[in-house]
């Protein structure tokens, strides 16, 4: 059973994660989704990049937990240049790879990756509130010219 999008705050004051759980397949994002929703994750699901992006739109996710084949099959300019998504962690979670299978190339701004069959709880939450808490900040454009440095006048000692 899926938590309540609505929930009130844990009973310690915190507010419970937030993750859009995506795949190649609903049978695929709905496990997903189920597997962290039982962790106490507040999951929404969504099959294929463009169902993704308007189900973020939607929900806000604070990180995406991404099937890695997908992420590794598909090109992700939409998501790249989608305000939302190009600044929610993603997490890739595998039922069938482990992380020393990865491609190199495949997990530019991954933050993490899961292997579900071997995942235990505490560890996942981690990971997953690790990533969704990292610093988010950007750089003014067009970046500030620094100041002319003043130099002492140099003296030169003729002896």
């Amino acid at each position: 059973m899926f938590p309540d999008p609505d929930n009130a705050p844990l009973k310690d004051g915190a507010v419970p994660l937030r993750a859009l759980c995506i795949a190649r397949h609903c049978f695929l994002s709905e496990h997903i989704a189920r597997y962290f929703a039982h962790m106490g994750i507040l999951t929404t699901e969504a099959v294929g990049l463009d169902a993704a992006l308007e189900a973020a739109a939607l929900t806000s996710p604070d990180v995406v937990i991404c099937d890695y084949d997908l992420l590794a099959t598909i090109p992700l300019e939409k998501w790249e240049r989608d305000t939302l998504l190009s600044n929610t962690p993603v997490i890739a979670v595998s039922l069938t790879r482990h992380s020393q299978e990865l491609q190199l190339l495949d997990v530019n701004g991954i933050a993490g990756f899961l292997y579900l069959p071997t995942l235990e709880t505490a560890p996942a939450l981690k990971i997953l509130h690790a990533a969704a808490t990292r610093p988010k900040y950007t750089l003014p454009l067009p970046l500030p010219l620094p100041l002319p440095l003043k130099r002492a006048p140099r003296t030169v000692e003729r002896g």
